[in-house]
């Protein structure tokens, strides 16, 4: 058996185009759809991904706005920055590009973010709304982990899901929405005695970690879906994942690559939250 790829480029480009048409039809309307980022600080990693957000706004026919600050901004300023941009009636989505300086607490940042406006599905209240099952804006790159999975046309229900991390940004929000689907879902994590008696059992693995080959062949099912959210760089400088993919993919039926797996799905998603954030404005 050699696992089917989820290709996550290719469905990005889906999920865009029916995001330019809607942006299109908004702007019948008058409205255009704005996301603001906020960069803060000279982070390598952070300047491409900022750039790779504000072309997806470009591309999708979305306006932004795009702040970059030095590290030495006080926290203060921007909070003030936040602050302005909540009451600024042209943007939809703020976005303040992690990590932060030292000195800046993060989590205070982003409860000062508007609920209204929280793209990324960070704040506490798009965190409860998620656990209660309430409308809100769902973390971008768990929601485009599921994308995937209906994207094949995976019946979750009654599916055993094992999701490896427990972090605010995937590993939660990710057992949440596959427990909404009514999978039953198991959390591992570095306090997990047993790692390969809980994926051995899975039907669905997310390995979203940050850690090389966290999920080796032999802890695989065969047949289970693999998803890998990891981005990590091997010995020899090269991007991949969580998941030993040569391995793995000779025994799983699916799995996503790495890159161009959830990596981009995870930017489609901040435009859908953004569309969706100013289509409200509809009602």
């Amino acid at each position: 058996m050699t696992a089917q790829l989820i290709d996550g480029n290719a469905l990005s480009r889906q999920l865009r185009a029916d995001v330019t048409a809607r942006v299109t039809a908004l702007k019948a309307h008058g409205i255009t759809p704005g996301l603001a980022v906020i960069l803060v600080g000279e982070n390598a990693a952070s300047q491409v991904y900022v750039r790779n957000k504000v072309k997806a706004c470009e591309d999708t026919g979305m306006h932004s706005v795009l702040e970059r600050w030095p590290a030495t901004l006080t926290e203060a300023d921007l909070l003030a920055r936040v602050e302005a941009l909540n009451l600024d009636a042209s943007i939809h989505g703020i976005l303040v590009q992690l990590p932060l300086p030292a000195h800046i607490d993060a989590q205070k940042v982003i409860e000062a973010i508007s609920p209204a406006k929280d793209v990324d599905g960070f704040h506490i209240a798009s965190a409860g709304a998620l656990m209660t099952g309430m409308p809100g804006f769902w973390p971008c790159t768990p929601y485009g982990c599921m994308k995937m999975l209906e994207s094949i046309g995976y019946e979750l229900k009654g599916k055993h899901a094992v999701v490896i991390g427990r972090s605010n940004i995937v590993g939660k929000p990710m057992a949440l929405m596959l427990l909404q689907q009514n999978a039953t879902v198991t959390i591992c994590h570095s306090g997990t005695p047993d790692l390969k008696a809980m994926t051995l059992q899975a039907d669905v693995v997310v390995a979203a970690v940050g850690k090389l080959n966290v999920l080796t062949a032999d802890m695989v099912k065969p047949g289970a879906v693999v998803i890998d959210v990891g981005m990590n760089r091997n010995d020899e400088g090269k991007l991949c994942g969580d998941v030993d993919f040569d391995g793995v993919k000779q025994v799983a039926g699916y799995i996503t690559p790495v890159p161009g797996g959830v990596g981009p799905m995870t930017i489609t998603m901040l435009m859908v939250n953004t569309l969706e954030s100013a289509e409200r404005l509809l009602g």
